[in-house]
Formats: structure tokens, C-alpha cells, sequence
């Protein structure tokens, strides 16, 4: 079943919590904080730039065996304390201009937060449930494209607000914004929430896709309908089949989606190809509690 509307109303109030962009010195971090600059704008929100120097990197630094391989000529060189701690220190003053940068463009206030330990465990300690977190799938030590790193996996599954994986994304020939649901509906609301200011903001229709079976309550897809049409976005809500990771992946492209949000409760998260699947798709992911 699908259902559409078309509405011109009062534009919703955006979420009160901060914009926390996670810094690292990677061209994707980079991306991730023009995007996160965008949202702080359009919200009117407080934004946090984190910057963490990664204990178990610095400490894989004393030991004599340790080396590093260079990113473009792929030679090994010992990883030397001295210039680990000396190219931290670069990073965070270029995470800092960056940020005063990028912010200043847009006339908002910023705060950069320099953080020594494992960087999921820093951006945990603090994030607000009402925040979002930004960040690129993967940092300087990765490949983009590749897999997800393993702060984005953390953050995930644990993060108390939403969490923005950052992807450039490729052109479509058609551009929808795409919420994914399930069968927990306090979840569901907040994933639509967030859906629809994601259409607003980037001017872009909306899809709701919700997995569900025959026996299934269809007044769940009416009630969705009737909240988008008072909130103004242009939308469709389409009930579809239960299925795995690999086929609502088909059905996003179907879709045209360049953005995707999805609840953590989805059962996208349990199936064992989602890590893969979510790499693959290569477009912005926002992930709600």
C-alpha cells in the first residue's frame, strides 16, 4: 500500500539539542563538518567540535616493533612517539581553524573540546539524548568506502541521540529522503521526526518505508501520513514486506533515496550483512535511538 501527500503548513520547531561534530584531520571529517554546519544553521543549534588524541594509538607508539604504512606510497616506517604526538598537536590547531572557519561563515558559535582516551567512549561521555553527533564513516586511518570505522560502529549501537554518518553522496537521477521503520513505534516517531526535517531542510520529497507483515495494523501508516501532511512535507508511505538488509537496500535505491534515516531497533541492525550493506549504500545515514 502506498499513500502520498502534498501540504503547504506551519514549518515544525527543530530539535533543541546541540550539533557535535567529531574532528580527526581526514578529508570525509572535513566533509562531515560542512554538513554539520548546515544543520547547526538550520537549527539554530550550539556546536561542539570534538577532537580526541586516541590513547591506544599513542601507546602503540612505545614499543619498538610498532610501524605505520604510508597512505599513498605504502611504505612502513616505525611509528615514533615523538612525531605521533607532534602530528596529534598539528590535527587539533587544523581541526580548530577549521571549525572557526566553517562556523564563522555562517555566523555561529563554536566550541572545540580536545579529549585524550578512545575517542567512542570521549563523544559518549558527552552527548545529550537531545543531541546529534556527526562524523565520517571512517577516520584518517581508514578507507572511505571500505567499511564502517570502528568509532561509527560504537556510536551506532550506543549514542543516546542520533547519530549522522557522513557520505558524499553520489548524484541520482531521482532524490528522495527515505525513513526506514519497523514495529517499535516510539522509536518510529522520532526516525519520522527526523525524516522530515531532513526533507524540509534539503527541499527533497520524503519516503517512509515500513516493514510489516500481513496480520499488521494498517492504521500505523495512515497515522504517519496524517502527521506529515500537518507538518507540511511532501510524502508517500509504502508498507512493505519483512525481509533482510540486502533487499531494503534494493528497495532504498528503488526509491532514489540520498539520504537515509533509520532506527536503531530496526532489525537493518540485525542482520548480519547490515555493516556491509550499510558501507555499500554510500549515502548520509542517520541512525535514531
Amino acid at each position: 500500500m502506498t499513500t502520498t501527500a502534498t501540504t503547504d503548513k506551519p514549518k515544525a520547531p527543530m530539535p533543541a539539542g546541540r550539533v557535535l561534530i567529531l574532528l580527526d584531520g581526514s578529508r570525509l571529517s572535513l566533509a562531515a563538518l560542512e554538513a554539520a554546519g548546515e544543520i547547526a544553521s538550520a537549527r539554530n543549534a550550539d556546536v561542539l567540535g570534538i577532537f580526541v588524541e586516541e590513547t591506544n594509538l599513542l601507546r602503540a607508539a612505545g614499543y619498538g616493533f610498532a610501524r605505520e604504512v604510508g597512505g599513498s606510497s605504502g611504505l612502513a616506517r616505525p611509528l615514533e612517539a615523538a612525531a605521533l604526538e607532534a602530528r596529534m598537536q598539528a590535527l587539533a590547531e587544523q581541526a580548530r581553524r577549521s571549525l572557526q572557519q566553517t562556523m564563522a561563515r555562517r555566523g555561529l558559535a563554536q566550541t572545540l573540546k580536545l579529549c585524550r582516551g578512545r575517542v567512542a567512549e570521549e563523544v559518549l561521555n558527552l552527548m545529550q539524548p537531545e543531541d546529534l553527533v556527526v562524523l565520517g564513516r571512517v577516520g584518517w586511518s581508514g578507507i572511505p568506502g571500505t567499511r564502517l570505522g570502528s568509532t561509527a560502529r560504537v556510536l551506532l549501537r550506543q549514542a543516546p541521540g542520533d547519530v549522522l554518518l557522513w557520505a558524499e553522496p553520489r548524484p541520482r537521477r531521482q532524490n528522495r529522503v527515505v525513513v526506514l521503520l519497523n514495529h517499535d513505534q516510539g522509536a518510529n516517531h522520532r526516525a519520522v521526526r527526523v525524516g522530515a526535517e531532513l526533507a524540509r531542510r534539503s527541499n527533497q520529497p520524503l519516503s517512509v518505508l515500513i516493514h510489516t507483515r500481513p496480520e499488521d495494523d494498517q492504521s500505523v501508516a495512515e497515522d504517519i501520513l496524517t502527521y506529515l501532511q500537518r507538518e507540511g512535507i511532501a510524502a508517500r508511505v509504502k508498507r512493505i514486506p519483512v525481509a533482510s538488509a540486502g533487499a531494503a537496500v534494493r528497495v532504498l535505491q528503488e526509491e532514489g533515496a540520498t539520504q537515509l534515516v533509520v532506527s536503531r531497533t530496526s532489525n537493518l541492525f540485525t542482520d548480519q550483512g547490515a555493516e556491509a550493506l550499510l558501507s555499500e549504500l554510500n549515502l548520509p545515514i542517520t541512525v535514531t535511538p
